[in-house]
């Protein structure tokens, strides 16, 4: 759009511009409208999004000129931006009143007037361009150009047009309004009568829940008085099976002892059978005795220094009988652990000497080792051997008491059941943890970790073969 005198002035000033005009009267105010809708129109921005455009550039326009001041208006599409209007003003007689620019700040998605400059920009989104290209700039320039209004009378029959295409709008949207009323009235009775029968059925679920729960009170009475009757009958047979086998441990002590009658081979060798089987028998009770202690809590660790390779030593001298075979070679390796620490030794010689016999008791062939070593504050022990393994679905169980793996019946005669879930009571009773890995045909490894309390590490490294 060109010309000369009072009306607008159209064209290109720098890259980038889709146009620039002057504003100069009420007639350039005019003018100025449609342009903004066309330019809105090319860069792809809908009716309600153009006659925006077009509304705030006229609000601004008459408080241009209502100051006797010219105005020069460039229209930009910026990325990200979108569509954007620069509109530099000269000084006028007054200064420009806020109201115009206030309204369009309403319509705009961003206003700004810097009055020491005398520039306001305003920029609407553009969500879908479809002004790219300099052959499209320049088609859309030369459309504007040739489609400036010619008048007053134009520009206000355009205003009557937009205003009734609004009105039709608005009655729509309000026709779509009620009928949107009445679907969420009918929605909210739905929601009404599906909400009493939630919750009448949520008010009989709660029966049946307070029901359960006390039902499962009960269940936990009875289990509880089944657990202790059952740690009563433990410690009751225990302390009376204690003294007969005691008593058939002396007398068969007394008949294999010095002084005793002359006994043949076979004899002697039946009753160090009887003392074998009374020994086991008496290892058993006692086990028992302590499992009972330890599940209902009565284990109270007496702490005290404990010198681990001494220990270790005793340890091993104990089970030497047991690995004193070509095939199986016993291993105790505590250099890595602590010289000292702070434990019940009663209960960690238990819980050793029960890993070790347990590994032992089921290694035919190879070696079975226990190492210890320090890792941050805890002492850690690892009980290894190469022993038949344990397969993956049996490696928790193995942790129930009595509970034996199937299908290895030649050896699990060796065995009561009641090692690892006593060895990993009393670890729990002095702090710590026991966990178990295992490979079926490669052999078990039991991992206990204990709080430390002791001095630099150091120890002793023994071994029988």
């Amino acid at each position: 759009m060109s010309g000369t005198g009072t009306g607008p002035t159209t064209g290109v000033t720098m890259a980038g511009e889709l146009l620039t005009t002057a504003v100069r009267d009420d007639r350039d105010v005019f003018a100025v409208r449609q342009i903004g809708r066309e330019v809105a129109e090319a860069v792809g921005l809908d009716d309600l999004d153009r006659i925006r455009v077009g509304t705030a550039l006229s609000e601004v326009g008459r408080e241009i000129v209502a100051g006797a001041r010219d105005a020069h208006i460039a229209f930009r599409l910026e990325e990200p931006a979108g569509l954007v209007v620069e509109i530099t003003y000269s000084p006028g007689k007054q200064a420009i009143a806020p109201a115009g620019v206030t309204l369009a700040g309403r319509l705009m998605d961003d206003v700004r007037h810097d009055t020491v400059l005398r520039i306001i920009t305003m920029t609407k989104r553009v969500t879908d361009s479809r002004a790219g290209g300099e052959q499209a700039l320049a088609a859309l320039r030369a459309r504007m150009t040739e489609s400036a209004p010619t008048g007053v009378l134009d520009e206000l029959r355009q205003q009557n047009r937009e205003l009734a295409a609004a009105l039709e709008d608005a009655k729509a949207h309000r026709e779509q309004l009620v009928q949107v009323n009445a679907e969420l009235e009918e929605t909210n009775a739905g929601v009404l009568a599906l909400y009493n029968q939630i919750s009448e059925e949520l008010e009989e679920t709660n029966r049946g829940v307070v029901a359960l729960y006390a039902e499962l009170d009960e269940k936990s009475a009875q289990l509880r008085e089944a657990s202790e009757a059952r740690n009563r009958f433990w410690a009751t047979v225990s302390h009376e099976l204690r003294t007969p086998l005691n008593s058939v441990i002396g007398l068969v002590r007394l008949l294999l002892g010095p002084g005793g009658d002359a006994l043949t081979e076979e004899q002697q060798l039946q009753i160090e059978l009887i003392g074998s089987s009374a020994q086991t028998l008496l290892a058993l009770v006692s086990e028992l005795l302590d499992m009972a202690k330890a599940e209902s809590g009565r284990i109270t660790p007496a702490l005290s220094e404990v010198d681990l390779p001494e220990l270790a030593e005793r340890l091993r001298m104990t089970l030497r009988p047991i690995s004193g075979t070509e095939t199986v070679r016993l291993t105790v390796d505590v250099t890595g652990g602590p010289r000292t620490l702070v434990t019940d030794e009663v209960l960690l010689v238990r819980i050793l000497r029960n890993l070790l016999s347990n590994a032992l008791k089921f290694t035919e062939a190879g070696q079975v080792t226990m190492t210890a070593r320090v890792d941050d504050c805890d002492v850690v022990f690892v009980v290894a051997d190469t022993g038949i393994g344990i397969p993956r679905e049996h490696q928790q169980r193995v942790f129930e008491e009595f509970y034996q793996v199937p299908g290895t019946a030649a050896l699990n005669g060796r065995g009561t059941g009641l090692g690892l879930p006593y060895a990993r009571r009393l670890a729990e009773a002095l702090g710590g943890t026991l966990h178990l890995s295992s490979t079926p045909g490669a052999g078990t490894s039991v991992t206990v970790r204990l709080p430390l309390a002791g001095d630099a590490t150091g120890g002793v490294t023994s071994e029988e073969g």
